[in-house]
């Protein structure tokens, strides 16, 4: 694990008609005030990558498809990793990503898969590291 990243198991709820699917409270860990929260839609084997953000926090949950996060750490530079996850309904957790990780992800399911982004602060251009997919030294997995 990447020092400071966090990864929760979420509840899915059985309730008459369909499933309650928790996503976060402000008494969770991760939970750093609230800025705003977006959707983000990725066909599948479409790759959003890379990013890294200054300030922000994410706290990223997948409620429809599934998801592979590839997080990037070189704030050491003697000691740089990675770390990969795949989030789905059937494998149900929040990714918690503090500033100074790059963050990239790709589309697995058939249909277009969808993640909740709940940030503590709002969108801000000039908070944001950008990445072509080619400038960090990972292969991602081609996918049909």
């Amino acid at each position: 694990m990447i020092n400071g990243v966090i990864v929760t198991k979420l509840s899915l709820i059985e309730t008459p008609g369909g499933k309650v699917m928790h996503a976060m409270k402000k008494t969770s860990q991760g939970y750093l005030g609230f800025g705003e929260a977006y959707f983000s839609k990725i066909e599948k084997g479409a790759i959003k990558a890379w990013k890294r953000h200054k300030t922000m926090t994410l706290n990223i949950v997948v409620p429809v498809g599934e998801i592979k996060f590839v997080l990037y750490d070189d704030r050491n530079e003697k000691n740089k990793e990675y770390q990969e996850l795949i989030i789905s309904y059937d494998n149900y957790f929040r990714l918690t990503v503090p500033p100074g990780i790059w963050l990239g992800f790709q589309g697995l399911s058939i249909e277009d898969s969808m993640l909740l982004n709940i940030a503590n602060i709002e969108h801000d251009p000039d908070e944001v590291d950008r990445l072509e997919i080619n400038e960090i030294n990972y292969r991602w997995e081609k996918t049909l």
